[in-house]
């Protein structure tokens, strides 16, 4: 969830600032040694993997910022996020795989740093590793999970993140529909936002909002992500060798790393990554085969699609793209508004309200090009020529028929009881074409489900 901190600061530094104002930056990183004693560790693969952590630290968070934050009651010293992040060997592409924290989990052989026990392998939720046996007990359990050598090690807290979003000016943040979430506080109208660092926290904590629970956290985890990359490749960070120390300096402030993650290898991976963007990174939570796989003792837990995860860390071993990749010599993908229902979930009957022949077969053939699912069989419109554009749907499907009329700018919404699910759609004299519309999830696809930082940041 906050692995934020650590990635962006490869992108920051990626503005060719230097080594002298990235000198000293690691001073204020606590170091910490998750590789000790570790043996029978997997075959390391091409590119650098990150494991990168979110723990539970409200117990660094002022009174105030607890009580309006809705962070109250005691730390669980466990692991609130898990995500692998994977830089490719030509340090052009950053692959970030979700692990949703209660995945099923063979805990390895190992001994308690609580209660100094030594317990053999059993089963647990994967965020426990932490709190039985710290960053190396959770190394283990990934790296066994996965099969993926781990390079460096990463944690940060909710002070570090918090104050991270602040220091760069806040992210912004775009939803179809209002999200509310009762325990985290968050309360957002549908449009586009500025978060500061305890709206983002808000954000990314949120699991309460409707029936997705952690998967739809881990999926606007990861579109909060892609609009920090953004706002720090675009927002001035780069060019300002003050602000940049600054900033880096705060991200940096919070963070557990090991000891080989230094002034030289983040100097040396931010160069590599010059002119990195949302566009390089791509997203993907690990797939999922059960979501309440039950466990005596444990309770309900998340159990992988085992041999789909195998296929995706073998990628990742690899070397390879996650997300469906661009044609050789496309542009960058559109712009596309986003509405809260894909287009392939909306059944169109188009009308033409003109004189204009053709003019409906026309529309119809830009709706489903959009992704709309047109009945293909436009038809013409009776009485005289109708001036404006006018979307005619069933109270029921409402939110289709926003999504409709956003793909046809100027039209106008029309409430008509019993009309089922096919919208009637009439073109009028105002018609200037269709603009295209996606979900807020959409360009997800390939064999991971995978998706690129620039399809999920605002448009």
């Amino acid at each position: 969830m906050r692995m934020a901190t650590a990635l962006s600061v490869t992108v920051l530094a990626a503005g060719g600032i230097g080594h002298a104002v990235v000198t000293g930056l690691d001073t204020g990183i606590t170091r910490v040694d998750p590789f000790k004693d570790m043996k029978n560790r997997p075959q390391a693969g091409h590119g650098m993997n990150v494991l990168v952590v979110g723990t539970d630290g409200r117990d660094r968070i002022t009174p105030e910022e607890k009580a309006k934050y809705r962070l109250g009651g005691a730390p669980c010293h466990c692991t609130d996020t898990v995500m692998l992040v994977h830089i490719s060997e030509d340090r052009e592409r950053a692959s970030v795989v979700s692990l949703p924290r209660d995945s099923y989990a063979e805990m390895p052989e190992h001994t308690d740093l609580t209660s100094g026990r030594k317990h053999h392998a059993h089963p647990v939720k994967l965020n426990a590793a932490y709190a039985e046996g710290g960053p190396g007990l959770t190394v283990r359990t990934v790296e066994s999970m996965t099969g993926v050598k781990i390079d460096h090690y990463l944690e940060v807290d909710f002070t570090s993140f918090m104050r991270t979003v602040d220091a760069i000016g806040g992210v912004q943040i775009c939803t179809t529909r209002a999200v509310k979430d009762r325990y985290t506080g968050l309360d957002l109208t549908a449009g586009t936002h500025e978060l500061d660092g305890g709206q983002a926290l808000q954000y990314v904590r949120s699991r309460h909002i409707d029936g997705a629970a952690d998967i739809g956290r881990m999926q606007r985890q990861q579109r909060f992500l892609a609009a920090l990359i953004e706002r720090t490749t675009s927002g001035g960070v780069l060019l300002n060798p003050v602000r940049f120390r600054e900033v880096a300096t705060t991200m940096l402030s919070s963070v557990r790393a090991d000891e080989d993650f230094g002034t030289d290898q983040l100097l040396a991976l931010a160069k590599a990554m010059h002119g990195f963007t949302p566009a390089s990174s791509e997203f993907v939570s690990v797939p999922i085969g059960d979501m309440s796989f039950p466990v005596k003792g444990i309770g309900s837990t998340v159990k992988w699609d085992a041999a789909k995860a195998q296929r995706l860390f073998q990628a990742l071993r690899d070397d390879r793209p996650l997300a469906p990749q661009k044609e050789a010599g496309s542009s960058k993908a559109p712009k596309d508004v986003v509405v809260d229902v894909a287009p392939r979930a909306v059944r169109v009957q188009v009308y033409n309200g003109t004189r204009t022949d053709g003019l409906g077969r026309k529309v119809d053939d830009a709706l489903r090009a959009t992704g709309f699912d047109t009945t293909r069989s436009p038809m013409t419109g009776a009485g005289q020529e109708q001036a404006r554009t006018v979307v005619e749907y069933d109270p029921r499907w409402d939110r289709s028929a926003k999504s409709l009329a956003a793909a046809l700018p100027g039209a106008r919404l029309r409430p008509v009881a019993g009309r089922g699910g096919t919208l009637r759609v009439t073109v009028g004299a105002d018609y200037r074409g269709v603009r295209g519309v996606r979900a807020e999830d959409a360009g997800r696809g390939g064999p991971f489900e995978a998706v690129t930082g620039d399809r999920v940041v605002c448009p």
